[in-house]
């Protein structure tokens, strides 16, 4: 066709180019994502991290040796389940390296000892939170709580990990204090990755074996482990941070008012019959109607004298010697505050003299040497007027008088664990307090 134009037939249009993929800046981003199906576990690099943490962490190795090692290619990182399985990724356990390892071994077995399945579980149930941004709350602020007691000292911080201070908050509090403090919000987008497993926060993973799955811990077991973990902070407290101290005291003893137990039981020994009273003619008794021509005395009751036995040997600190004669204020109020009815005997191995009590803070505690508080229950029943009751505050480590004293007993005692001590006999092991004191711990 003549005068026909010629035009260039359109071209498809290119599809744009895909924009680069950014990768987020993650605190602690999982160094092994899971999906590698060729990789085997390097089983050996993975108990040398154990053993390791071991080393470092002595007052843990119950508890990490009763992990069960469970590979699984799906797991993040490492993660536990509430009956102490440790699901472990290879991937991640080959770009770990051994020190760091043994961190996150400590970090996972600390969720199971501070039972965060169990409390986690709970919190969810109280506030309807089963989500998983709820889950990923609570994996935080569970790491919160553990992760200022386990690194240093031979575990490395590594780069990045999920501190309380990343918030702003404050070291040393509990998973629930997280929680109501703080919403996490800032967190939860780069921590997604973040997964320690049901041990963690009390909710169920796809991957984990659930309560009839092999190789898990029954309920008396783990309270085994967490029990062996405690007694051994309890009898080594210098090995162990503050925040595992808390845990080893409160974890199968929760704390106790010690004050007001210790004041109860004064005021019950000074209120038993017979303690107190004496005779007198003052009052004629109401029986004399029925002896006509004799008087006779009726009952008075009078307030308790009060003897308070100090243990001043080497082995009490002086911070318990301190909390001694805040309970000397104690007892003074709890007979009524008649400081001229409470006497004070500091004691070591030799008893010093019964003085009478003016103000707590100007009694001078005397000692420093070896320990026989049978001097001191001596001196205080040869005391005039003898007391009706006799507190003894003491760490324990002692001889006890072979028959009990004319007088109610009451044994303030400061705990001590592990049991033997180092005198003259490596063998000794102090007597406890006999069965005819009434014995309170101030904690």
């Amino acid at each position: 066709m003549t005068g026909a134009v010629k035009r260039p037939v359109p071209r498809p249009m290119s599809p744009p180019p895909l924009p680069r993929p950014v990768r987020a800046t993650l605190p602690h981003p999982p160094r092994g994502s899971g999906t590698d199906t060729q990789l085997p576990l390097d089983t050996e690099k993975l108990l040398a991290a154990r053993l390791h943490a071991v080393k470092v962490r002595p007052y843990l190795a119950v508890a990490l040796f009763a992990l069960h090692i469970v590979e699984d290619r799906s797991v993040p990182t490492m993660a536990v389940d509430a009956h102490w399985r440790c699901y472990v990724s290879p991937a991640f356990v080959a770009s770990m390296p051994v020190e760091e390892l043994a961190g996150v071994w400590v970090h996972e077995v600390s969720h199971l000892l501070r039972d965060h399945h169990g409390r986690g579980e709970r919190y969810a149930r109280e506030h309807e939170e089963y989500g998983p941004g709820e889950r990923l709350r609570r994996n935080i602020a569970a790491d919160f709580e553990i992760n200022d007691d386990i690194y240093g000292k031979g575990l490395p911080r590594p780069t990045g990990v999920v501190l309380p201070s990343l918030l702003g908050l404050s070291n040393g509090l509990l998973m629930e204090e997280y929680l109501r403090t703080s919403s996490m919000s800032g967190l939860a987008a780069d921590l997604a990755w973040l997964d320690c497993g049901s041990g963690a926060d009390g909710q169920a993973r796809p991957w984990e074996l659930g309560a009839d799955g092999a190789n898990g811990l029954t309920r008396q077991q783990r309270d085994a482990v967490r029990f062996r973990v405690a007694e051994g902070i309890k009898g080594k407290p210098g090995d162990a941070p503050d925040g595992w101290r808390r845990w080893a005291d409160e974890a199968f003893h929760p704390p106790q008012p010690w004050r007001q137990l210790l004041g109860a039981a004064i005021r019950s020994a000074a209120g038993a019959p017979g303690v107190g009273e004496n005779h007198t003619y003052r009052r004629p008794s109401r029986r004399s109607a029925a002896v006509p021509g004799v008087l006779l005395p009726s009952l008075r009751r009078i307030p308790p004298r009060v003897c308070v036995v100090i243990d001043t040997s080497g082995s009490v600190s002086d911070a318990e010697l301190g909390s001694a004669l805040l309970e000397v204020a104690a007892i003074a109020r709890a007979v009524g505050g008649r400081r001229d009815l409470v006497s004070v005997i500091s004691c070591d191995a030799a008893a010093g003299l019964a003085a009478p009590l003016c103000r707590a803070e100007d009694i001078e505690l005397i000692g420093g040497g070896g320990t026989d508080l049978r001097s001191g229950f001596t001196r205080a029943l040869r005391s005039r007027p003898r007391p009706d009751v006799i507190v003894a505050l003491t760490d324990g480590q002692t001889p006890w008088p072979s028959e009990p004293p004319p007088c109610r007993t009451v044994v303030g005692l400061f705990p001590r664990h592990g049991g033997t001590v180092d005198k003259d006999d490596p063998d000794y092991v102090p007597d406890t307090p006999p069965a005819w004191a009434r014995v309170v711990t101030i904690n």
